[in-house]
This record gives C-alpha cells, structure tokens and sequence, in this order.
C-alpha cells in the first residue's frame, strides 16, 4: 500500500512540475523576415510544434514585413531569436550572437541572382540593364541590394543614377513577380528564394531567367540577442543542429528545402563585411 501511495504522489508530482514547463514560461519570441517563408505560414506552426516539442519550451514566430523591423525588435530587445538576412546580422554586430547557420545544397552559403523576363534574351548581363527599370528586395538585403550596388560600384558606375528607376519590393519572391510581370526589367535576388521557388511555383520561376550568379556568401543565419542565457542558448541551437537526426525533422528541413542547420563560423560573413565598407555602410 505505501509502495501504491508513493507512486500516486510520484505521479501528481510530475504532472505539477513538469506540465506547467511549456504551459507558464514565457515564449522564445523569434523573428522571421519576409523571405520564402513569410507567406507559408503552414509550416511555421509546424515548424514552432516541433521545437516546442523538442525543446519543451514555447516558441512565438514573429513575422515583420521589412529586415529594418525585424532589426529594431532585437535592439529594443523584444527577440530572443531571429532568422535575417547576412546584412542585418553584419549591421548588427555585437548586439547578436551567431546562433546557426543553415545548409542548403550541401553549403552554409547561398549567392545573388540577377535575373530579367524570359521573355528578354537580349540582356546577358548588368551593364544591358543601364537605363532600366530595376527592382530590389529590401535595402538591408545583402542578395537584393547590397551586391548589385556594390556590382555597379566595381564598374566605377553610380549606383543612383545607373538605372532609369529603382523600387523596393519588400520580399525576394516580390522581386521575383515583378520582374516576371514585367512591372521590372531585372532585379537581384535570394538565390535560395528563387531556387526554392523554382519547385513549389515553377510556373512563376520559369517567367524570369537568370543571367548571373554572384560569389557564394554566408547563408543567411539563426542569431541569438546577446541577453539570451548560454543555457537557453545552447538548447535552441541543439534543436536547430538536430533536426536532421529524427524522422519529424528531417520532413521539416525537406518542407523549408534545407539539408540542416550548423553551428556556423561569423568568419563566413567577410565577404559582406567588405561589401558595406567599400560602400560606406
């Protein structure tokens, strides 16, 4: 009977501390610029159900409609976590800590397109696009603003007078719609946008063509605020790096077209370190 008694209130004991863990703890809040993601709002609660699972620890995805948003909601401190672009995690410096960095296609890194109708197969490269219409992402978009600038810049071209208009678009897959509706004449983008794009809507992919591809940079990354605890850290960067070793995870990664998520090396993010000094950001 006491052995009975004993487990009863081992039983109650469980259910009072751990249940509550999930229930009562304030929500990691983590932040998602409008990328590929902003509009698959499915696999974000998927996405949060798995880490909360994992980490048993609530999970609130914060979505802005700007990288410029997203940026001041870790300066004021309101983010436990984000996912950015290189450029806002460069721009941020030490208010940030390296979290993770994804891989796709084998590589922590990801490259600028540059991209016209299919419709136009005259233009081959930047220089045909001088006098045009030309859409970029976001201004604090490395693939979508920052390298075509810096582009023009090695042509000894000024980036404000180049084209004949310039417009942002506020998303890649924006950019991407412009240039396919012919709204624009050529845009930079998100190669992992595009390609990612490329399965899910190849029908609209397949409206643009691709007339270069930039160096390789640093993936955009997982950063953490530098007020996140190493403890909840580590944690959230376990069920990151993680995912690839269960079923759930796996189908996950296949979802956001990622093979997996690393620890990252910032040294990845030199490249665009260079690009804001030489323009002067």
């Amino acid at each position: 009977m006491l052995r009975y008694l004993l487990r009863i209130l081992a039983f109650f004991a469980v259910l009072g501390i751990a249940a509550p863990v999930l229930a009562e703890s304030p929500a990691w809040r983590v932040g998602m610029t409008p990328a590929f993601l902003h509009d698959q709002h499915v696999v974000l609660d998927d996405w949060r159900a798995y880490l909360e699972k994992k980490l048993g620890h609530k999970i609130e995805f914060v979505q802005r409609d700007s990288y410029r948003e997203t940026m001041d909601l870790l300066r004021l401190g309101k983010l436990e976590f984000a996912w950015i672009c290189d450029y806002p995690y460069v721009h941020l410096k030490d208010q940030v800590r390296l979290l993770a960095v994804p891989v796709n296609q084998g590589k922590p890194t990801y490259r600028s397109y540059l991209i016209v109708s299919a419709r136009d197969l005259h233009t081959q490269s930047l220089a045909q696009l001088r006098g045009k219409v030309f859409a970029y992402a976001d201004p604090y978009s490395n693939t979508g603003f920052l390298v075509p600038r810096y582009q023009l810049h090695q042509m000894d071209e000024d980036p404000e007078k180049f084209f004949s208009r310039t417009f942002f678009t506020w998303s890649h897959r924006k950019a991407i719609e412009a240039v396919a509706s012919g709204v624009a004449q050529g845009a930079a983008v998100d190669s992992f946008v595009w390609d990612t794009l490329a399965k899910v809507s190849p029908e609209l992919t397949a409206r643009t063509r691709i007339i270069s591809r930039s160096p390789e940079y640093g993936f955009p990354p997982f950063i953490a605020h530098r007020s996140v605890s190493n403890g909840d850290f580590r944690t959230m960067q376990k069920g990151l790096v993680n995912m690839g070793l269960d079923a759930d995870g796996v189908a996950l990664l296949r979802r956001l077209n990622l093979d997996g998520f690393t620890p990252g090396d910032p040294t990845i993010y030199r490249g665009v370190t260079e690009m804001m000094k030489v323009l002067g950001e």
